[in-house]
């Protein structure tokens, strides 16, 4: 019986080099890379059997897994890398729309004060990092978030939604802007 030995293969789209963009610094060490930019600082700690060097104004990923699992890695380093390049550069926006009658946000320090139908206010302390506003021209109803850190911005716009998701039947609660809800026709639409 032979074995084969399997080459390391690299992911397509992983060994493409990530672009730094003028006004952004990355200093690199064995397990992470510190990058800073206009929009702040993040750490980016590289998957595992994965390393960055840089290439003049490139960053360039490769990774040290064996067989298939190689490609893999480097592609989820890059992606990541490049999130984190472009998070620092230019930031994240999300945008909430509050749809239902008395659904309205409010600001007030460090916390986001929800009324979305339930017998309560939802306060939701807003972390470290994350802009949030809620503009006054629109009553309360939009919110508009905005982050360097691609992750924790989708995870904070999650959990705000995760409160009152849209429900099919009358399109009420807290969507993404944009988002397509699907509807339902209710008891109505069986005749």
């Amino acid at each position: 019986m032979t074995t084969e030995v399997v080459q390391a293969k690299e992911s397509r789209r992983g060994k493409v080099p990530v672009a730094v963009p003028k006004g952004v610094s990355v200093t690199l060490s064995d397990a992470s890379a510190e990058i800073k930019g206009p929009k702040g600082t993040l750490t980016f700690k590289y998957p595992e059997s994965v390393s960055v060097t840089k290439n003049g104004d490139e960053l360039v990923v490769k990774s040290s897994a064996p067989a298939h699992d190689a490609a893999r890695l480097q592609g989820l380093g890059r992606a990541l890398l490049a999130n984190t390049v472009k998070g620092v550069a230019e930031g994240y926006q999300k945008t909430l729309e509050l749809v239902g009658v008395g659904y309205r946000a409010e600001l007030k320090g460090q916390d986001l004060h929800l009324a979305l139908g339930l017998s309560h206010a939802v306060v939701y302390p807003v972390p470290k990092g994350v802009t949030v506003d809620v503009p006054k021209d629109t009553k309360g109803t939009i919110i508009n978030l905005a982050c360097a850190d691609k992750a924790l911005i989708g995870q904070v716009a999650a959990v705000l939604r995760s409160y009152r998701p849209p429900e099919p039947y009358g399109g009420k609660g807290v969507r993404y802007k944009g988002e397509d809800v699907r509807r339902k026709a209710g008891k109505a639409g069986k005749k």
